[in-house]
């Protein structure tokens, strides 16, 4: 581990340690798996899936519903370290042409909607931005919220992020993109660079990512406003910082595992 990357780790041990405490603790504590009701619901998945199993599947869907917040406050913790600053839903104000406005519906229409020749309009952010920027007209005063907004304290510079599910649904990649648009639209711009970025890539290599979803709004493997896995923990603190978080969370985790083994699935954890 380089010194830098030891730095950040001792930086940030308590911190994060506390926020995966507490998602844990939350997890334990909300609503258990209900086996009676199961039976109602579903018969025929009682009849032939063990209920450690269904069990299983439902601790899953709790911790995917709750992680959400929790990497945004990783983030936050990191980029005040490493950048000075860093908030999560930064409202942003600003004042966009008519026509880009206008320019910028029409885009995202034309992703969303085929053709009268039934293609559909394949995406290509530096095409998009050049096409909306070229718009004028009245100054509309706008705001945008987006998810992490970060500044280096350093060299006075910022950045937006719209910080996503690592499989995110269409509407929010399309919501994402609009804010994205209208950020880097904006004149003067208040932001130097714009991001839609996903935590952790459960493809492995970006160019490898597969979710067809999001691909409907961005060329998730070239378009260079997309970051994923560690192309965004990279930007907002340094290279290796993904990997100090998951050691962190290896750490704090061994405990939760044989809690959650006996407390949630009602057995003793593995020996080894």
């Amino acid at each position: 581990m380089s010194k830098t990357t030891y730095d950040l780790k001792a930086s940030i041990q308590a911190e994060p340690g506390n926020l995966i405490n507490n998602l844990t603790e939350k997890i334990l504590n909300t609503e258990q798996f209900d086996v009676d009701q199961l039976k109602r619901q579903n018969p025929l998945y009682n009849a032939l899936i063990p209920h450690e199993i269904l069990k299983t599947s439902h601790l899953e869907r709790q911790f995917e519903t709750l992680i959400g917040g929790v990497w945004e406050s990783l983030a936050v913790v990191v980029a005040q370290h490493y950048l000075g600053f860093a908030q999560k839903h930064k409202r942003i104000s600003g004042v966009i042409k008519q026509e880009r406005l206008h320019r910028i519906t029409e885009t995202l229409n034309q992703l969303e909607f085929d053709q009268t020749d039934g293609n559909r309009v394949q995406p290509n952010w530096d095409r998009e931005l050049e096409y909306i920027l070229e718009g004028a007209g009245e100054e509309i005063p706008t705001q945008v919220i987006c998810d992490l907004y970060v500044e280096n304290t350093s060299n006075d510079s910022n950045y937006a992020f719209e910080l996503k599910a690592p499989l995110p649904s269409s509407d929010q990649t399309k919501v994402s993109k609009e804010k994205i648009l209208k950020l880097y639209a904006m004149e003067p711009r208040q932001i130097a660079h714009a991001f839609f970025a996903l935590p952790y890539n459960p493809y492995g290599q970006r160019e490898n990512y597969e979710w067809s979803v999001p691909a409907r709004w961005f060329n998730m493997k070239e378009d260079r406003v997309v970051l994923i896995g560690d192309e965004f923990w990279d930007k907002v603190g340094g290279p290796g910082t993904f990997q100090v978080i998951i050691e962190i969370a290896s750490e704090v985790g061994q405990g939760y595992k044989e809690r959650i083994y006996r407390e949630y699935l009602g057995t003793e954890p593995p020996t080894e």
